[in-house]
């Protein structure tokens, strides 16, 4: 049986997941089509975390470090959802196309922007062969 080598978007981690939203928020705030009003969310977010006012205090170890953690991501998170969700869209793809260079399992689709205009001879195609423990040589004789 024959496969070949893709890397399909579903198979993100969380920390992936954390890291495209963090790069994501990042091209946001520094995108001038975003209203000010909206920019306004992650320093907040910051100052809060700075502040000595907490919900839970940072003296409980591991609760008040959560907390801040949470409202760290729930900041981020509240900052994408109220931007212009065509602007999010059009950073979101050139996020994962950045973070996803490989060609797909039809070999027609390719989420690298640098390779939709490369010739075929520069693609590297591979392919591979899985091979089940009935197929395996006896080493025994």
């Amino acid at each position: 049986m024959t496969k070949r080598l893709s890397a399909p978007e579903e198979q993100t981690g969380l920390l992936t997941e954390i890291i495209k939203n963090l790069r994501l928020a990042w091209r946001l705030f520094r995108d001038s089509r975003v209203p000010i009003w909206q920019k306004l969310i992650p320093p907040a977010t910051l100052l809060y975390i700075l502040s000595p006012i907490d919900i839970i205090p940072d003296a409980l170890l591991g609760l008040g470090q959560l907390d801040d953690l949470s409202v760290i991501m729930l900041g981020i998170w509240g900052f994408i959802q109220l931007c212009p969700q065509n602007i999010v869209q059009e950073h979101l793809e050139q996020i994962t196309a950045q973070m996803n260079p490989w060609r797909t399992v039809n070999g027609e689709k390719t989420s690298a922007p640098e390779l939709k205009s490369a010739p075929p001879s520069q693609v590297i195609d591979v392919d591979y062969e899985v091979v089940g423990d009935s197929d395996k040589p006896d080493l025994t004789q």
